[in-house]
């Protein structure tokens, strides 16, 4: 018997998906805002593919449905499926009949036939999480339609610079817990372990709007030296001088343009929308003009779950923390059977992303949650948080090593 918290939790989600494509023109649908993002009608058609291959194909023995959309849904997104694609009525009705259909089985034990996934309601509380990371994608998408439609704004509360301050917390050498042994979960936090970390420092509060002026006004995207190779190349090739969503008004005030519009942007906010590259070149200024921060940069995701599981972290959950290490499999991964359960940033050139955003829904809302996007993307609801050596002076050579271990994986 699935519990009924777990369908009321589907049905919600589905809600959520159809909504955020219920109230754009159609023309928008199967339009693409960023050249790393596909459509929202994609990302919609997606969703629902996947509970086809799940619930019809493997467990009901039934491809019809699922075969017909495969083409489509199956493979990472491109641009030529643009044109091939549902008008929005047609996805919008062919959505809502599929989540209907799907609610009502699961409701009904004598619908289904035994199996593991549908033991203790495994599948629907995994499909709840599968469709909470593609909403969050489909906002990625409404955001950059804000961004390219690029409504102007009169600031009214202009934001001021401030430098960010050495406030942090010690993490004490020792053994701390990655990853997850028990519950649902996907396969890039399994399996747990135990690491060995040495002690190490990490910022009490991500990077926030004001830092992030500071960094700016003090030449951060003119001065290359604070930039890597493959920052700089990406810096120059595209313009870059300001996040992707900041903007002046007519005074060169800054404002953000939100997914509800403009806005003006609140100094103690954590900075958002910022790439891997934006956000190691902030972690080489501030190492380089903060007293006490000597030796700042990204931190390896394995500090930061250590320090998140002791407490040390503040505003946590509100932007997502670039880490500085390509997302990896934990060792002794099991790759799952199933080809749409598997992680498909391993191996590529995709750095961490940990703690979750103000728009993760809660069923993803925990430590050992991994994100992980491609160095350039500043749409993923990003922002940063450091890492230091100990404060201890007779450690100061440890921060020659513990760099080259953050820089590894």
């Amino acid at each position: 018997m699935i519990k009924p918290q777990s369908l009321g939790a589907l049905s919600s989600t589905h809600q959520l998906l159809t909504q955020l494509v219920e109230d754009l023109p159609a023309a928008d649908i199967n339009r693409q805002y960023h050249p790393d993002l596909p459509t929202i009608g994609w990302l919609l058609g997606r969703s629902i593919y996947l509970e086809l291959w799940w619930l019809r194909e493997k467990i009901l023995g039934d491809n019809d449905l699922s075969g017909r959309v495969r083409q489509f849904f199956a493979q990472p997104w491109n641009l030529q499926q643009e044109q091939q694609l549902p008008p929005k009525e047609h996805l919008l009705n062919w959505a809502r009949e599929v989540q209907d259909e799907h609610l009502s089985r699961l409701a009904n034990p004598g619908q289904l036939p035994e199996h593991p996934w549908l033991q203790h309601g495994w599948l629907v509380d995994y499909l709840v999480q599968v469709h909470g990371r593609i909403y969050e994608q489909m906002l990625s998408v409404r955001h950059a339609r804000a961004v390219a439609q690029a409504e102007e704004r009169q600031v009214k509360q202009p934001l001021q610079a401030s430098p960010p301050v050495a406030d942090s917390t010690e993490v004490s050498q020792g053994h701390y817990r990655i990853g997850v042994r028990d519950g649902i979960a996907f396969d890039n936090e399994q399996p747990m372990q135990m690491v060995e970390m040495r002690n190490f420092r990490i910022s009490n509060k991500p990077a926030d709007n004001a830092a992030w002026l500071a960094f700016l006004e003090d030449g951060g995207y003119t001065q290359d030296d604070y930039w890597s190779e493959q920052g700089r190349n990406w810096k120059q090739r595209h313009s870059i001088t300001h996040p992707w969503h900041w903007r002046q008004d007519q005074n060169g005030n800054w404002y953000a343009l939100g997914l509800n519009g403009p806005m003006d942007l609140l100094p103690g906010l954590p900075v958002s929308g910022i790439s891997w590259h934006e956000a190691q070149a902030y972690a080489n200024w501030v190492a380089a003009h903060i007293e006490g921060c000597s030796g700042a940069v990204l931190p390896h995701e394995y500090h930061w779950e250590a320090a998140a599981r002791i407490g040390a972290l503040q505003d946590g959950g509100r932007v997502w923390e670039w880490c500085s290490n390509r997302l990896h499999p934990y060792q002794d991964y099991e790759t799952p059977a199933d080809p749409e359960m598997r992680t498909r940033e391993f191996g590529g050139n995709y750095p961490a992303l940990r703690g979750g955003c103000i728009h993760t829904q809660p069923a993803l809302s925990r430590i050992s949650i991994r994100n992980a996007g491609l160095p350039d993307a500043g749409y993923l609801f990003s922002g940063v948080r450091l890492v230091f050596p100990p404060a201890l002076e007779e450690e100061a050579l440890y921060i020659e090593q513990w760099q080259r271990f953050l820089g590894d994986g």
